[in-house]
């Protein structure tokens, strides 16, 4: 069975997919952390494997950039694949003063402007929200690589360049960060009783203007991956 959007057949997904945004990201976490990976899915040059970690098997794809993108791709993972559980790893801007580069943050909750919801026709939008286990097992498995994490609400946005200076005001709201599918993939999993979690490094302080190097990047995306690694095996 395939999709418009992927080639893979029914079964090559492992039941827990983790999803950065960048294809090459995918390939990278496949070749770098998975033995036996192979590849599933290039429809878009959206890359999917499908390996092992510590003898479990877990997949890995690519979201693309945006609610839109992922919407679509953990929309047909859930429904069509049968994944269980998508952990979205990414980065994000700090919206906290009390975030700092390459600070890693499991988004307990997700705000956000986007119309996203208004397809599901409930009188409000729902709150995005990750899985409690999840968030419960990623936090288990930094503490036990002893690396600290923040756990908060961040805002996705469908806005990268963002002229309105809103982010000062989300910060009054308790906003840790802010990233742009951790929404999309919530509402994606409420509506098909799935799981779902973002784990977000710190990239950039929009604030401050501070910015991580391409190298500062790798290191701390791979302190992100393990800790979603980590996750899957406990589940």
């Amino acid at each position: 069975m395939s999709t418009p959007h992927n080639s893979a057949e029914k079964g090559d997904f492992a039941k827990t997919v983790l999803m950065p945004g960048d294809p090459l990201r995918a390939k990278y976490i496949a070749e770098t952390f998975l033995e036996n990976a192979r590849l599933i899915n290039e429809v878009r040059g959206m890359y999917a494997y499908t390996g092992e970690y510590k003898g479990k098997d877990v997949s890995v794809m690519a979201s693309g950039m945006g609610m839109p993108s992922m919407g679509i791709y953990s929309y047909e993972l859930f429904k069509f694949y049968d994944v269980e559980n998508i952990i979205r790893i990414g980065t994000a801007g700090a919206v906290s003063e009390n975030l700092h580069l390459r600070d890693v943050v499991l988004a307990m909750s997700s705000c956000t402007h986007s119309s996203y919801a208004d397809q599901f026709g409930l009188p409000c939008r729902p709150a995005a929200a990750a899985s409690y286990e999840l968030l419960k097992k990623a936090d288990e498995a930094a503490a036990s690589m002893g690396k600290n994490v923040c756990v908060g609400t961040v805002l996705c946005t469908d806005v990268f360049y963002d002229e309105s200076g809103s982010l000062a005001k989300w910060r009054n709201f308790g906003v840790l960060a802010t990233e742009m599918e951790s929404a999309a993939l919530y509402y994606n999993a409420a509506r098909l009783g799935k799981k779902a979690l973002c784990i977000c490094t710190i990239s950039d302080c929009p604030l401050t203007g501070e910015e991580s190097s391409p190298e500062e990047r790798q290191s701390t995306f791979n302190d992100m991956v393990k800790i979603a690694l980590e996750t899957t095996i406990k589940l």
